[in-house]
Formats: C-alpha cells, sequence, structure tokens
C-alpha cells in the first residue's frame, strides 16, 4: 500500500546542509520533511569537522542552536603554522577581526535534531529507495520506504543535502551537469584520543616526512592527524607508532611535547576536491557535499554547506511568501562564486603544507619558502586569517 505525505520543502539528507536548511524554514513558516538513510545514532555520531567560522557561529546563535556551542565550544583567536622546526602564529583577531570556534560536527548535528524535535519537523531515519520524479515539474515527488511501508512525498521544492554518495546529484541528467574533481595523491590518518590537547589552538605542521595536524574536540579530547597513503592499511598503524610519527612531524627546535592518550578512534580520510555545476536543475537544489567536496586542510566543508543552506533558505522563503523565484534562480551562481573560492583557499593550503610523491628538492624548497613567506609578510598572513575566519556571505553577483 502506498502512503502519500505532502509538505513544501523535501529534503534529502539529515546533516549539517539538511538539517539546518529545515530550521531555517521552519523559522521562515515554511514546511519540510527531512529524509535520512542512517539511524539517528549513526548520525549523530560520525566524526567530522569541528571548525566553525565566524559567521557559522554567529548563525548559530541567532537562530537559538548556540546555547551548548557557547558552553562547551572552545573560542580560537588563531592558528601555528610549523615549519623547519619553528612555529609561527597567524592572529585571526588583529588580522581579521574574527576569530573561529571549535565544536564538533557530530554535536551540531545533535543541536539540530533536538531543535527539530521540540517543534515536532518531521524527520525520517533510515529510509531506503529513494528516488526523485518530476523534478522539472511544479509538483516534484519523492518516493522512499520508511518502516515497511511505500511512501509518496509530495513537494513544491526539494533540497539534495545527501552528500557526495547520495541519490539526489545522480537524479540529474548527464547533458545538464558539469563536474570538476582532483584526486590527491595522499589522504589523512586522522585519531580522536583521549589527552588533553597540546596546543591552546590548532598546528599545522609542514615536515619532510609529512603533514601533520594537531586538533582538539574539548580540554580533555584531541583530534590529529597524520599525511598517509591514500591506500595505507590500518593495521599496520598501532597506537604506538601512530604517537612516534606525531612526534617526529610535530616536534620544534625548543623541546614541544606532545601529550598522548588512549586513542578512541582512528581512520583514513582520502583526499579530495570536487564541484558539479550547476547547483540546480527544475525544482532540485544541491547543497553541501552533494554539490561540492573541499579538502579538509582549510577546514571549510561544513561551514560552506552552512553558506549553501543560508541563501537557499532566504530563496525559498520569498518563493513561499511572495511567489518570487528571482532568488531561486540566482542560487547556483552565487553559491559556485563562494565554492570556488574555498576550493582555490583549501587547495592552496593543501599543496604548501604535504609533501607530494615524487616531488623535487626544488618544489621542496618552493614549499619551505612559501611558508616562509606567509608567515612574515602581513598581507599574505592577512589573507589566511581572512580566509580561514570565513569570508563574507552576500556579495552581489559579478
Amino acid at each position: 500500500m502506498m502512503k502519500t505525505m505532502r509538505t513544501q520543502v523535501g529534503i534529502v539528507g539529515a546533516g549539517p546542509a539538511g538539517l539546518l536548511l529545515a530550521h531555517l524554514l521552519h523559522l521562515r513558516g515554511i514546511e519540510s520533511v527531512v529524509l535520512e538513510a542512517r539511524s539517528r545514532e549513526y548520525v549523530e555520531n560520525r566524526q567530522r569537522a569541528g571548525v566553525l567560522e565566524q559567521g557559522t557561529a554567529d548563525l548559530l546563535v541567532e537562530t537559538g542552536l548556540g546555547e551548548r556551542m557557547l558552553r562547551q565550544g572552545l573560542v580560537h583567536d588563531g592558528v601555528m603554522l610549523r615549519f623547519a622546526g619553528r612555529t609561527h602564529r597567524i592572529d585571526f583577531q588583529r588580522l581579521a577581526g574574527a576569530g573561529v570556534r571549535i565544536y564538533g560536527q557530530h554535536e551540531v548535528v545533535r543541536d539540530l535534531i533536538a531543535a527539530r524535535r521540540a517543534y515536532e519537523g518531521p524527520l525520517c531515519f533510515e529510509v531506503d529507495g529513494v528516488r526523485l520524479e518530476g523534478i522539472t515539474s511544479a509538483n516534484p515527488t519523492i518516493h522512499f520506504r520508511h518502516e515497511g511501508a511505500e511512501v509518496e512525498l509530495a513537494c513544491e521544492l526539494v533540497a539534495g543535502c545527501d552528500g557526495f554518495h547520495g541519490v539526489c546529484r545522480p537524479s540529474i541528467p548527464s547533458d545538464e551537469i558539469r563536474f570538476y574533481e582532483r584526486e590527491f595523491p595522499f589522504a589523512w590518518l586522522g585519531i580522536l584520543a583521549e589527552a588533553p590537547p597540546s596546543s591552546s589552538e590548532l598546528i599545522y605542521a609542514h615536515h619532510e616526512r609529512g603533514f601533520a595536524l594537531l586538533s582538539m574536540r574539548s580540554p580533555t579530547i584531541s583530534r590529529l592527524y597524520l599525511q598517509c597513503a591514500p591506500n595505507e592499511d590500518l593495521a599496520a598503524w598501532s597506537d604506538d607508532r601512530i604517537w612516534s610519527e606525531l612526534t617526529t612531524r610535530l616536534a620544534t627546535r625548543d623541546g614541544f611535547v606532545l601529550r598522548d592518550g588512549p586513542i578512541l578512534q582512528k581512520g583514513v580520510t582520502p583526499m579530495r576536491a570536487f564541484v558539479a555545476e550547476p547547483m540546480r536543475w527544475g525544482r532540485l537544489f544541491l547543497a553541501g557535499d552533494a554539490a561540492h567536496i573541499v579538502p579538509p586542510t582549510g577546514a571549510k566543508g561544513m561551514n560552506l554547506a552552512v553558506a549553501d543552506v543560508r541563501w537557499l533558505a532566504e530563496a525559498m522563503g520569498a518563493f513561499f511568501h511572495q511567489r518570487d523565484e528571482t532568488l531561486l534562480e540566482q542560487y547556483s551562481d552565487k553559491c559556485i562564486r563562494r565554492v570556488w573560492k574555498v576550493e582555490r583557499f583549501s587547495s592552496w593550503m593543501t599543496s604548501m603544507l604535504h609533501r607530494i610523491t615524487g616531488q623535487s628538492e626544488f618544489e621542496y624548497r618552493i614549499q619551505l619558502a612559501e611558508l616562509d613567506y606567509v608567515t612574515s609578510s602581513e598581507a599574505a598572513r592577512k589573507t589566511l586569517a581572512e580566509n580561514y575566519v570565513g569570508l563574507p556571505l552576500y556579495e552581489a553577483l559579478p
């Protein structure tokens, strides 16, 4: 038996993009239904990025989602670049007049789910068989299975927030969309450790053995990464080997001490850059990882998704309240302009900090010169700072 549902906006994906869009629409009095293939437990516990741009943090507070973030998140007014055994601080507040906040993506998702549950917004976990129909018509539908029933969700607009491997982007005909992508020849071996952070701010380390990153999730939990091969065998990396390699790559001439502890999680993250254009087809609008992937070096993935849905919520508000499609028509162009700026910054950070397989001594020395320039030039430091804390959200189209 087919079950029929109706809403204004069908949202596929309950990650930060989908859930935040649903929340922003709710604040505008617009109904939505959120569909998610995974379980609630999985979504609330998957470890992802943890750096929030100033604008992202401000939005969470403005929309009533910031209570836990303000209480638990760590405010960072700068970041450390480390190379040749020396550490150089980039002062965000002085250079860009803003900072960032360390607060795990899974914590943001928990806050969003709690808010949606509080106002009883429809949120369906563990759905499968999702299929989009009539996307170029005025009445698109989403078909799926949930709790043993076949469901048809009728809506006016569809938001594809279901990630890189989701079903929404492949629903667009191949001759209506273009892909731009780059696979980097390395990956990150990441760990979550029960260890107090060894620095009050993030440390990005360039080392002849490869890149390393010291980050954190709380005053007692550290998040660290090592550059590794894309096909790295985790079984070959004992806890002792991981800590030894991190100690080597993060070492300084003045005796930096890395605090270690039990490793709670470990995994390998591939490095990829990807952009799909346009981000709209008919009544389907892509947002977040469904439309673009950035290498994690610039800490931009979730922040870019937030920028997408801020624009999308505004455009959908104009559509439903004034029946004005102007902002919907501009959505892809406005997003893509920001996407490519963020791709540029993230790729630049990645190329500057990682050792490349087969890299010549000349290329290695160029990397060191780039780092020397970035950390010694006021203009270069300011460029890094303003990109890291977040570019302005609203810019006029050229």
